[in-house]
């Protein structure tokens, strides 16, 4: 039966390196184009794009972290979505770090010998140090406590470690589809075969072997405890899998997308109400939880997230 649990995992898990494409809602929001804003750190200079709020306060900061296929031109919260128009008109300050392809959003141990990769990732370092002190400077003045961090799908797992880690920073965090037990069986090894097909990476040069200690200091089914303690604000999300408003195929590349995205909004929904179940065992009443009923691995159902945890974003930073 373990088996045969691994296997189906592994056969939901898989895709996830695989893009998943959509198309975003409006929310009846003006789009406006964000600007850029360059930070140094040990990778190199890195772009974020950034949309002030509409009122021109600098306490309210979300950043928006991407997807496992994180492209270094652009966010895919920008190129799917107007997320940094519809906050900013909602008087929060949207920080949209740009790349980071299959990076976890975390520090590596080392460059991935598998694709030729000539830095080493320090992703952690950048969004807690390189790119607060950034926008803390005198032409933007953000604040560096209690911001806002929300991610999809590789960024939602990012998004609650990076709180648990950081919580003077980040008093909110938000995990759309994200997978938030990795030491569920079946996932370490998905995991590697996802980086692999998203830019050929090695999970070795990311958190060491499967034993290693830094899977547990990264899966927020293991750190819930900080969460918790820390006081954070969560939002948790994932949907049922089965296809919504966002879901019409049209040819054979849609039905193949659709069904990539309906096996890995399923695992995200396991691993999501795992973390739920997780976090009411040690006592937290710190979490919203949304699981809508129907919703695919795709942007529109995550921009709608969006909308309806403004509210509460809003409210929970600054």
């Amino acid at each position: 039966m373990r088996q045969a649990l691994v296997s189906v995992v592994m056969a939901a898990a898989i895709p996830l390196g695989l893009a998943v494409v959509g198309t975003g809602a409006t929310a009846n929001a003006e789009i406006r184009a964000g600007f850029d804003v360059w930070s140094d750190s040990s990778m190199g200079p890195i772009k974020s794009r950034v949309w002030r709020a509409a009122d021109g306060n600098t306490s309210k900061v979300v950043y928006l972290l991407d997807g496992l296929r994180a492209t270094p031109d652009i966010s895919g919260w920008e190129h799917e979505t107007n997320a940094g128009s519809f906050l900013s008109d909602n008087n929060i300050n949207v920080v949209q770090p740009v790349g980071g392809e299959s990076s976890f959003y975390t520090d590596w141990y080392a460059p991935s010998n598998f694709n030729g990769q000539q830095i080493t990732y320090k992703w952690e370092t950048f969004l807690t140090q390189d790119l607060p002190n950034r926008l803390a400077a005198g032409d933007l003045g953000f604040s560096r406590t209690n911001n806002g961090i929300v991610g999809l799908s590789m960024g939602g797992s990012a998004a609650l470690t990076l709180a648990a880690y950081h919580p003077n920073q980040f008093s909110y965090a938000g995990s759309l589809s994200g997978y938030l037990n990795i030491s569920a069986p079946g996932m370490r090894e998905a995991i590697r075969v996802a980086m692999l097909d998203a830019g050929r990476y090695n999970v070795d040069s990311m958190w060491g072997p499967p034993w290693n200690p830094a899977w547990l200091r990264n899966d927020p089914f293991v750190f819930a405890p900080r969460l918790r303690d820390n006081g954070t604000r969560v939002w948790v999300s994932a949907a049922s899998g089965l296809p919504g408003n966002y879901d019409r195929p049209g040819s054979l590349l849609d039905y193949y997308n659709t069904a990539n995205g309906m096996g890995l909004e399923a695992l995200a929904l396991a691993n999501s109400r795992a973390f739920q179940a997780r976090m009411a065992s040690i006592g937290a009443n710190n979490v919203t939880y949304s699981f809508p009923a129907q919703g695919t691995h795709r942007w529109g159902y995550w921009f709608d997230q969006i909308v309806q945890m403004m509210p509460d974003l809003r409210a929970n930073i600054g």
